[in-house]
């Protein structure tokens, strides 16, 4: 075996992720439409997780980790084949938000609810929820849905609330299979255990209070947009003095302590200029502690 066969298996290469994109579907989300909702999401993780604290009486954490937007399809083709999915109506919409998350994991946030050691949430099966069960992780999603209404705001004006329990994503009919839906995947901490879990809200719920990606203006008023724009930009002011004419060699033979003689009269207020250009006169004076210029009159320019 040669030296080079030895070095070989140790140097391996980095794996790269690759996201699968299909270019005759293009469903993704505009850059400024994923960061409004990223903030959204990211707002509704950590008051989820300070409500899950609250509730079960266990420092929790929510971390929301990516935000997409795809087909109710693929989505449901992306979750387990047995897992608990809370399904929200919504109102005016056909479709249901989606809040899904392991059974087992819910079985864990039931029992520390219920006073029992996070140990024996380890060993804990994915199955239905009883009566009871149900009953508490009801209670979770509407503390859970009232944080989401408060973190997206004008974002989500549908009414929205704790619908049915499913547990098979396959059977689980919360929209059509080519409806658009926003997915935002966390991960859920409660004491020593994780979780993953999935929110996947209607895009037609969300996307009309994004606005237009590319919003156009007419050009009727294009005067009146111009002259609205250029009362916005900001613009430096400066006061001066007349200028003094020198010759090239005083300038050269200029050296520190030298006296600059500037014809400007003592009376003569200064000149206030935009850009070099002469706007008014001012004269010197003081605005608390720091010097200030007092417009004294204005030259009239014409349009």
């Amino acid at each position: 075996m040669t030296l080079l066969d030895q070095i070989a298996p140790a140097v391996q290469k980095p794996v790269r992720s690759v996201e699968v994109y299909d270019f005759r579907r293009p469903t993704t989300l505009a850059r400024e439409h994923s960061r409004v909702l990223e903030l959204a999401f990211e707002t509704f993780a950590r008051q989820w997780g300070t409500q899950l604290t609250a509730k079960v009486r266990v420092l929790s954490q929510v971390t929301c980790e990516q935000v997409s937007m795809t087909t109710y399809d693929e989505f449901a083709a992306s979750l387990p084949a047995t897992t608990a999915m809370v399904l929200c109506p919504l109102e005016g919409v056909s479709a249901k938000a989606v809040i899904q998350f392991p059974s087992a994991a819910a079985l864990g946030w039931v029992t520390h609810m219920l006073g029992g050691a996070g140990a024996a949430t380890a060993s804990l099966p994915e199955r239905k929820f009883t009566p009871i069960e149900q009953s508490l992780i009801r209670r979770l999603m509407d503390d859970a849905l009232e944080d989401l209404r408060y973190s997206f705001g004008s974002l989500l004006v549908a009414s929205i609330s704790v619908g049915g329990f499913q547990y098979n994503s396959q059977f689980a009919q919360a929209a059509a299979k080519s409806d658009l839906m926003i997915v935002a995947s966390f991960e859920i901490r409660v004491g020593e255990a994780t979780a993953p879990a999935t929110l996947a809200i209607p895009a037609e719920v969300l996307l009309p209070q994004l606005g237009e990606t590319n919003p156009t203006s007419t050009a009727a008023n294009a005067r009146e947009l111009i002259d609205g724009q250029l009362a916005a930009v900001p613009v430096e002011v400066a006061l001066q003095f007349l200028p003094a004419r020198v010759l090239p060699s005083v300038v050269l033979d200029l050296a520190v302590g030298d006296l600059v003689r500037l014809p400007h009269p003592e009376h003569r207020p200064l000149d206030v200029t935009v850009g070099g250009e002469a706007v008014g006169r001012a004269a010197v004076g003081a605005n608390g502690p720091r010097l200030a210029g007092i417009i004294v009159t204005t030259e009239e320019r014409l349009a």
